[in-house]
């Protein structure tokens, strides 16, 4: 396909997502594959809001247009205007969509639109196909109707006719990828729809942190990691104090000399990332660090009565424990984030700690191959998508503890490159069972750690796509073009 052209002009393709296109690292990869390996001009119609990885702004070849954010509904909306509001959405979108790919792009050979959201994004691209003489792929990341689903209930008559619009207009496409055999399955068994299996593998910049990669994180962040918003919790208790002196060194790692050396008494570090929605319970995290924190205790022998700030003094001496302080670094932007921020500070935890952030698309990378622990919330609304983030922390060699359903044992192995839970309480026997002599004696992680190494090197993204996106896109572009 690098040496196919059309009219003797270089293949054109349009990356198409109504949402935040730093926020869509699968859209972001498709990019740089199409323009890398399939030597096409890309451009990308997305909104706007997080910055997207450095590779896409620095490609030549890569152009990115951004639409105007559609404004949130103002909380004091009286609620007889509501339905209004949420049916002039879409078809404001809808004509900004047609806009953008009719009038604002040169005229591609193929649009690649990304699934979710179905409206109004599958009639915009598919109208803007016809006027434009190109090819339409749809690349199923879920079921729409499920995720709608979760807000109005699976019986709600506006659910249904979301169903029928996204398998009406799904079936019109000229070509499908999807994420999962299972949602292969699904598709072809009761939407009539062909799709091939394109799996979510990470890109060559998801790899493990060398020692000095960590060190300068670790600096990077040292405020955002060590100092909380208006508490003192087991990670900050350096602020003020150790740390201080140590002007060369972070909460994790330290420099002796020319040497870096991570503190044997840091705390563990888990990485999650969210986009703070419902098909992912934290109440299931913030349970399990409690049950993590008072089992401690009781395998200790602590009594009840001591005060976090004995233990935590304990720490800031370097008293090592046979379990080691968590730290939690939750990533990631959503409507739920601010409630959950609420709840953590309502807790008082003597070894746990929480942190939220949003990181850089370079910096994410290397948080994930910095980490002890992933750990992945997603339920999936349809049971039938994968967990991107688990995929990326597999690249980085991490082994991830998942919430469990139908689909996730596709990805994550029991005990070769992670652990699947159903409660908190599972959870917490986790964190347990592999944290239990850190950071040198948990054999249980290591074994893990092993095993996730071994998965993120078998499989990299451009050798994914290589397979099995390069050929229907060609296919697609050939048959179109007949």
């Amino acid at each position: 396909m690098a040496e196919e052209e059309k009219n003797g002009k270089r293949g054109r393709a349009c990356v198409v997502v109504l949402g935040d296109i730093g926020r869509s690292p699968r859209m972001q990869y498709h990019a740089l594959s199409l323009a890398r390996q399939a030597s096409f001009e890309v451009d990308i119609v997305a909104y706007g809001g997080s910055e997207p990885h450095s590779a896409l702004l620095e490609h030549k070849s890569i152009h990115i247009y951004k639409m105007k954010q559609w404004p949130t509904i103002p909380p004091g909306l009286p609620k007889i205007l509501k339905p209004g509001v949420l049916l002039i959405k879409p078809l404001i979108q809808f004509f900004m969509l047609l806009w953008f790919l009719c009038f604002k792009i040169a005229a591609p050979d193929v649009f690649l639109v990304q699934n979710p959201p179905s409206v109004p994004t599958l009639v915009a691209v598919k109208w803007a196909s016809w006027l434009r003489g190109s090819a339409f792929i749809i690349d199923w990341h879920n079921f729409g109707y499920t995720l709608l689903a979760l807000s109005l209930g699976r019986s709600s008559r506006f659910v249904a006719l979301y169903r029928w619009f996204e398998r009406y207009f799904g079936k019109m496409a000229n070509g499908s990828l999807c994420v999962t055999r299972a949602m292969q399955h699904e598709l072809a068994q009761n939407w009539s729809i062909k799709a091939s299996v394109l799996y979510d593998q990470p890109p060559e910049f998801f790899h493990p942190a060398t020692l000095e990669e960590k060190h300068k994180l670790f600096c990077r962040l040292e405020k955002d990691l060590s100092q909380p918003h208006g508490f003192r919790d087991c990670a900050s208790i350096g602020t003020g104090g150790l740390l201080q002196k140590d002007t060369d060194g972070s909460l994790f790692s330290t420099l002796v000399g020319s040497d870096i050396l991570l503190r044997p008494n840091r705390p563990a570090l888990i990485v999650s990332s969210t986009s703070w929605t419902p098909d992912e319970d934290f109440e299931i995290l913030l349970e399990a660090a409690v049950m993590y924190d008072r089992r401690v205790s009781a395998i200790l022998g602590e009594d009840n009565s001591i005060e976090e700030e004995v233990v935590w003094n304990e720490m800031l001496t370097g008293k090592q424990y046979l379990y080691p302080r968590l730290l939690f670094v939750i990533t990631g932007k959503g409507p739920e984030k601010q409630q959950y921020e609420e709840k953590i500070k309502r807790l008082r935890l003597k070894r746990v700690a929480f942190r939220t952030m949003w990181l850089s698309a370079e910096d994410y990378p290397l948080l994930l191959g910095s980490a002890d622990l992933g750990l992945c919330l997603h339920t999936s609304s349809s049971g039938l998508d994968l967990p991107m983030k688990v995929v990326d922390m597999f690249g980085c060699g991490l082994p991830v503890c998942a919430v469990s359903y139908s689909c996730i044992k596709e990805l994550v192995k029991v005990e070769k490159n992670g652990l699947l839970f159903s409660s908190s309480s599972e959870l917490a026997d986790e964190l347990l069972l592999l944290f239990k002599g850190f950071p040198d004696a948990c054999d249980a992680l290591m074994l893990l750690r092993n095993g996730a190494l071994e998965t993120g090197s078998s499989a990299r993204w451009d050798v994914e796509w290589e397979e099995n996106a390069k050929p229907l896109i060609s296919e697609v572009i050939s048959r179109n073009a007949s």
